[in-house]
């Protein structure tokens, strides 16, 4: 018997009214496949756990912050797994590290290394309906570990390469990948199939489809993603190795990126790299990090909106000494395969800056994306703008 793996979000598992609806999809498909079923938490409770924790400081410990924000999904799939049982149905609920995901030892944005499919194999041999906890597993130490927001996708499609599973579902509220994002222009267009590449390239430059890392282990391991909505039975999207003729496939504007300026009148080239190091240690992701000067410190860089926090206490703890300013900005990002070799398109982008007089920081052409970084943060009739022109009229 086949064995597939079924994702639902945080939106899909929102109430009792929800967790009903995803009861029956998972009964639909449990009559001739063994199902393994991956959990997020409720919507908006990871926002409200570490709302909590922030509530209590500035900067959570990171191993206690992953163990807070791992309850959620626990929540989810006890929820699941007893309303199943209620309905007749043999489910157990297993967390991360229950069901043997063993990942490195990095607190919230942990990698998944190796799963132990014993004990899930046990369990779907015994026609049980297993329900696993996303978004979490264990580390050499036996910690609780967090795999990054958005991280059930990772868990699922890990999952579905341990047990060499036939399908992998992803289901949220949105019923598959769209040209862009469908709740902020109306005129997006849904896509029969993106390719791993496209996909994770959507990813990586801040679309909330799929988590990134979720699509790199589906193309290593050739494992087809379906996503699909909860709540209706349209065709979704399909991710797997192929790619349509297509320049542009997609439009992801990221508003969570934060541009830092630095400055101070002491300088050397130690100091330069202690802040670069110093950032990387803890986990704060910086890029696009420019120094501006011979003469003094004068560096600007990019880091996610998330990670400011963190930032600030490093700056007033380790390097009191540098005056610094933040700015929250924009990324426009244009995907599609080749499109280094469409220069209309580059044209076109250009002209919609010019006539709205915009200020760009930062301009990245290459084989699958054009990026641009913007010096403000700029309004959605920008990217419906972009939209319509690059998408609507190819």
């Amino acid at each position: 018997m086949d064995t597939v793996i079924l994702k639902f979000g945080g939106s899909s598992v929102a109430d009792d009214i929800r967790l009903n609806i995803v009861a029956d999809k998972i009964l639909d498909l449990y009559k001739e496949n063994n199902v393994v079923v991956i959990v997020s938490a409720q919507n908006k409770t990871t926002d409200n756990l570490l709302n909590e924790a922030y509530a209590l400081t500035s900067i959570p410990d990171n191993r206690e912050l992953d163990v807070l924000l791992s309850a959620g999904e626990q929540i989810s799939m006890a929820k699941l797994s007893i309303l199943l049982k209620s309905r007749g149905y043999d489910a157990i609920s297993l967390t991360g590290w229950q069901a043997g995901i063993f990942t490195n030892n990095t607190n919230q944005d942990a990698i998944v290394e190796n799963i132990d499919t014993t004990r899930i194999k046990d369990e779907l041999s015994k026609r049980k309906i297993v329900i696993i906890a996303g978004f979490q597993g264990i580390n050499e130490n036996g910690d609780i570990t967090t795999l990054g927001r958005g991280g059930s996708d990772t868990t699922a499609v890990a999952v579905a390469s341990a047990l060499n599973a036939k399908e992998c579902y992803i289901f949220s509220d949105v019923d598959g990948v769209y040209t862009t994002d469908p709740n902020k222009v109306s005129t997006a267009k849904k896509l029969r199939s993106v390719s791993y590449s496209e996909m994770r390239d959507i990813a990586d430059e801040g679309a909330k489809v799929l988590h990134n890392r979720c699509v790199a282990i589906a193309e290593k391991f050739n494992i087809p993603i379906i996503t699909k909505s909860t709540f209706n039975n349209k065709p979704g999207t399909v991710i797997n190795d192929k790619i349509e003729e297509s320049t542009v496939k997609s439009i992801v504007k990221n508003d969570d990126i934060i541009s830092v300026h630095a400055t101070s009148e002491n300088y050397s080239i130690e100091l330069f790299n202690k802040i670069f190091v110093t950032l990387v240690k803890n986990n704060i992701y910086v890029n696009n990090m420019t120094n501006n000067s011979a003469y003094r410190l004068d560096i600007s860089f990019t880091i996610k909106s998330t990670d400011l926090n963190k930032l600030e206490k490093i700056l007033e703890e380790q390097f009191n000494e540098i005056e610094y300013s933040y700015t929250n900005i924009s990324k426009i990002s244009i995907i599609g395969n080749e499109i280094k070799n469409a220069p209309n398109i580059l044209e076109k982008t250009m002209n919609i800056i010019s006539l709205n007089k915009l200020e760009v920081l930062d301009i990245i052409l290459n084989e699958s994306k054009i990026l641009i970084m913007f010096k403000n943060k700029l309004p959605i009739t920008i990217l419906e703008q972009m939209h319509n022109e690059l998408i609507e009229n190819i």
